[in-house]
């Protein structure tokens, strides 16, 4: 739980996999002319002050629109290592995958509650690590997480123990954080942050600064 990897998102028009906070940021984005490759400028911009990997979450018209070989190239350019794309499943995945893999860009399968027996499979060929979904429905922050995420991490874990397996959506509290990070090999938080952004605008970065320190100590604290 040592290893930190900053996740960018790429605004698209119609995110389905996004609850409030997220299409908010997205609506903001393109309604100040955002463009994919000010996105890329941007990463450009960052890897000259860090070298902490990168992925970028879009959607699959946003790759598919650039062009998905123009994009995994420029990706690979300004210092991308992984993509993540929620709505690409996986028997399709190839159409993505290939391009990205041939550029050095790790394209990230999810798992989900509903993912059952899919799970080893998916595992299997997981590329950088395997984004576990904690709960049904979109992107947001939530007071509980019921599901079992630990069964769905133990099931890709015999089916690829070499993989790395992180759990996002919902997860917004040190508390929660330390407690997925207790069954899992990373945490992945995106509503709360943005959420903060929303909130400061362009003072956001201390509060940014202190909330992911207090969220990196609790999945310290996880062991």
């Amino acid at each position: 739980l040592t290893t930190q990897l900053i996740e960018l998102g790429i605004p698209f028009s119609d995110p389905m996999a996004e609850g409030p906070v997220i299409q908010a940021a997205n609506i903001r984005a393109l309604a100040a002319g955002t463009t994919t490759d000010q996105v890329f400028d941007l990463v450009e911009r960052v890897r000259a002050r860090t070298d902490v990997p990168l992925a970028f979450m879009t959607y699959a018209n946003v790759v598919f629109s650039c062009g998905i070989d123009r994009f995994a190239a420029r990706a690979h350019e300004a210092g991308v290592q992984g993509l993540i794309l929620p709505d690409v499943p996986f028997e399709e995945k190839d159409e993505f995958a290939l391009p990205c893999r041939a550029h050095g860009i790790e394209l990230i399968s999810l798992v989900a509650p509903t993912s059952d027996d899919r799970v080893a499979m998916i595992a299997r060929e997981a590329d950088g690590f395997l984004y576990c979904v904690s709960s049904l429905g979109v992107t947001g922050v939530r007071s509980s997480i019921a599901t079992d995420v630990g069964a769905m991490v133990r099931l890709a874990k015999e089916a690829a123990p070499d993989v790395p397996c992180a759990i996002g959506f919902g997860i917004a509290t040190p508390e929660q954080a330390r407690a997925m990070a207790a069954v899992a090999d990373g945490v992945i938080v995106g509503s709360a942050i943005v959420r903060i952004v929303a909130e400061h605008g362009r003072n956001a970065a201390p509060q940014v600064a202190a909330y992911a320190r207090s969220m990196k100590e609790a999945c310290r604290a996880a062991g």
